[in-house]
């Protein structure tokens, strides 16, 4: 299929892609369309502007202060901490800072005599705050409702800023918590500045590994819709209760398991944040 443009020598200079009518169903970049042998100006500058949205979201700041209010709506309390990575440059150059909670966090959280809890939930920028942003308190929404009917009880949740997955490991910890979720900000891709992991891991403690827990990636609008993930979220808890274990002793039979209604399943898989 050949789309005629107008051109001085009134050839055809853009050869489209059939494939293009496929888009409406994907965000991959597919039927592209071509000028010669080069990209047609359009999807040169749509290719350009979702590498800088990309970039952007991995240096955009966790706003703390749109998000802890929402957190203390929804949670008895609600904890801001940070790694240690003072900065986003040192979080970014030094994963393993992320991993840590800062001084000041350790002693906050050692100054708390919780109740043992089930569940504790971290929420954490990650490499994309901008997922925390759009994706955290609509997915909580979700989640909340399937935790109750579990019958589980809730901790503390805490908001961390420059942390990495292994970061709720000590939180989880701290808070006497025997299955810790921890959300976070995946690292962005072309088609996705905006996309939230969840991080699931039974008997949270530092030192674990990250074939211990379970994840299910892709969480928004475009991806893995809220209510699946949660219910997704749901099978796991029921799981590791029953086994005592998560990561890759925990099976993902989602898919036959009739309560999860729909089936739908989500990515699990081992963390690289």
């Amino acid at each position: 299929m050949r789309e005629r443009e107008p051109s001085s020598a009134g050839e055809a200079l853009t050869v489209t892609n059939p494939w293009q009518r496929l888009c409406e169903f994907t965000d991959a970049r597919i039927g592209l369309g071509r000028v010669g042998g080069s990209l047609p100006t359009s999807a040169q500058l749509a290719f350009q502007l979702d590498h800088a949205r990309a970039r952007d979201a991995v240096h955009m700041a966790l706003d703390t202060e749109r998000l802890m209010p929402e957190l203390d709506r929804r949670f008895p309390l609600a904890l801001r901490l940070h790694s240690r990575a003072i900065d986003r440059d040192e979080y970014l150059r030094r994963p393993d800072l992320g991993r840590r909670l800062s001084e000041e966090a350790e002693q906050e959280l050692a100054a708390i005599t919780p109740e043992p809890c089930d569940v504790s939930i971290c929420v954490v920028d990650g490499l994309s705050a901008r997922a925390i942003h759009e994706q955290a308190i609509p997915f909580l929404d979700a989640a909340l409702p399937e935790i109750e009917r579990l019958g589980l009880s809730l901790g503390p949740v805490a908001l961390v800023e420059q942390g990495r997955v292994a970061i709720g490991d000590p939180i989880g910890q701290a808070l006497k918590a025997r299955m810790s979720i921890v959300l976070i900000g995946e690292r962005p891709g072309l088609s996705s500045p905006d996309s939230l992991g969840l991080y699931f891991t039974w008997a949270p403690r530092s030192g674990r590994r990250d074939s211990e827990r379970n994840c299910i990636s892709n969480i928004r609008p475009r991806g893995l819709d809220y209510a699946g993930a949660a219910r997704l979220l749901a099978y796991l808890m029921r799981e590791a209760q029953a086994l005592g274990a998560s990561g890759v002793a925990l099976k993902d039979d989602s898919e036959v398991d009739s309560r999860l209604g729909d089936g739908r399943q989500g990515n699990f898989l081992i963390p690289s944040a």
